[in-house]
């Protein structure tokens, strides 16, 4: 599709539900939907990155190997003084995986990202230098991971104070901004995604086509990840009838995002509003990659025929 219209696409953040992103990028891809520009929130950022470098069927194929069940185990616990996680060195290990692009102005499309300033709390944004430390800033979860460090500022995630960021792609200039926001109630129509299987049931995972490195971390995180919940309960020696500390803190940042998102997205709205149907899953429900992947699809699809009307 030929346009001369500036289109810019907003990914919003989500936790677990990010790997949406990817069903929605790959419906725009077979509509030749064209992505001037993409800004990314918290796990939009990692999408967009990956999407950026050309690296979105390598990203999908590992996560649906590793069926998103051990990507807290990839992180080092720390002592709690400002976050429960220190994500830099396995930050560094999952993104370099997939591609060996480090700066932004290697990217096959711009990518803007979105961070919060710790100290002032004013939206930052990050677009260019090395990708990694804009990612470590823009998806450092308040509690779960520890504030990095950018620009002489200590950086947190940007869904603190504008889970989809639209007004960054306004302040670009763009003719039309689509936005994908996973922080909606809607619930998906098949009632039964969000069941857990037990393992007689479950089908067997996709076989990856990638490279031997990507096969040997798989097997190596597989092998030693004993499970992120079981290690943090541990440590903290919870009740089990009470909701956990990860439980509780991450419920009450997609309750606080959802009515920030309502706010903004009533201020600044964007043309076209993606909303895959994710309202039963969980931020850190991570063993429903495939359903996930396939609502952002849907929700994308849905909207085709509108963006191709604004288009002309």
């Amino acid at each position: 599709m030929i346009t001369q219209k500036n289109v810019g696409l907003v990914l919003g953040s989500g936790s677990s539900r990010g790997w949406a992103h990817i069903g929605v990028l790959e419906a725009l891809a077979e509509r030749q939907i064209p992505i001037d520009f993409i800004v990314g929130c918290s796990v939009g950022s990692y999408v967009a990155a990956l999407y950026a470098c050309g690296s979105l069927e390598r990203l999908k194929q590992f996560v649906l190997k590793m069926d998103g069940k051990k990507v807290f185990s990839y992180f080092d616990i720390v002592l709690p003084r400002s976050g429960l996680l220190d994500g830099t060195k396995r930050l560094r290990e999952l993104f370099c995986m997939h591609t060996h692009i480090r700066d932004f102005s290697e990217l096959k499309t711009p990518v803007l990202m979105v961070a919060t300033d710790l100290e002032t709390g004013s939206k930052v944004i990050l677009k260019s230098g090395k990708i990694l430390d804009a990612l470590r800033a823009s998806m450092s979860i308040p509690g779960i991971f520890a504030p990095a460090r950018c620009n002489h500022r200590w950086l947190v995630d940007g869904g603190v104070v504008d889970p989809v960021p639209v007004s960054v792609a306004r302040a670009m200039a763009a003719d039309i901004v689509i936005a994908v926001d996973l922080n909606s109630a809607l619930v998906s129509r098949n009632k039964n995604w969000y069941r857990t299987k037990p393992a007689s049931e479950r089908k067997p995972e996709p076989e990856v086509r990638g490279s031997e490195m990507i096969r040997k971390l798989a097997e190596y995180y597989t092998i030693s990840g004993q499970g992120f919940r079981a290690r943090i309960n541990e440590l903290l020696k919870k009740e089990s009838a009470r909701p956990d500390i990860i439980e509780t803190v991450t419920t009450a940042i997609h309750i606080m995002q959802d009515r920030i998102t309502r706010i903004n997205l009533a201020v600044t709205p964007p043309d076209i509003l993606i909303q895959p149907r994710l309202g039963g899953l969980k931020m850190l429900d991570f063993d429903q990659v495939a359903h996930t992947i396939e609502e952002g699809h849907i929700a994308a699809t849905e909207k085709i025929a509108d963006i191709e009307t604004l288009l002309q």
